[in-house]
């Protein structure tokens, strides 16, 4: 009896750990683009993928499951992910978190409310118009920009893996 205890005990600290609980503290704010965009490029030799996003852009939200699968099927490789929210500061609470919390994000996440999007997209890729979603995967030097809705997981890795080309 006290070994199912033990293991039961053992079990729920273990579905705790790999559950994610996001509060506001683990948002990083910035509301300034200056401040973010030396977080684009990581100073190692791991592929950053950086997805522009919002809680309100319906394509956004449909593809951030594919990017999660991705990050669990390539956690084996030097990769990071990160999701840039362009949601509005004030809305992190309401909004943000609890959308994290409840589609279980285990991704990087932070909140970008620079709001002067013209000043600063064209330093994300000259080619972006501004529509999200948007991603941007880095490996050092190398930059590879999509702009629109990734569709599968596959869609992402194939992504992906065109950049260590």
């Amino acid at each position: 009896m006290k070994y199912l205890y033990l293991f039961s005990i053992v079990f729920l600290f273990g579905a705790c750990k790999s559950t994610q609980i996001w509060n506001a503290s683990q948002v990083p704010v910035y509301s300034k683009f200056d401040s973010y965009s030396p977080k684009l490029v990581l100073e190692n030799d791991s592929i950053h993928v950086i997805n522009f996003w919002a809680t309100w852009c319906k394509p956004c939200v449909a593809e951030l499951p594919y990017f999660e699968e991705s990050l669990s099927s390539l956690q084996k490789e030097k990769i990071k992910f990160t999701y840039v929210s362009l949601d509005f500061e004030k809305n992190l609470r309401s909004k943000v978190i609890p959308f994290l919390n409840t589609s279980k994000i285990k991704a990087d996440v932070v909140l970008l409310s620079d709001g002067k999007y013209n000043d600063w997209i064209d330093k994300v890729d000259p080619s972006w118009s501004g529509s999200i979603p948007a991603t941007l995967i880095t490996l050092g030097e190398k930059n590879i920009f999509f702009e629109g809705s990734f569709h599968s997981e596959q869609e992402i890795i194939d992504l992906i893996h065109k950049i260590k080309i």
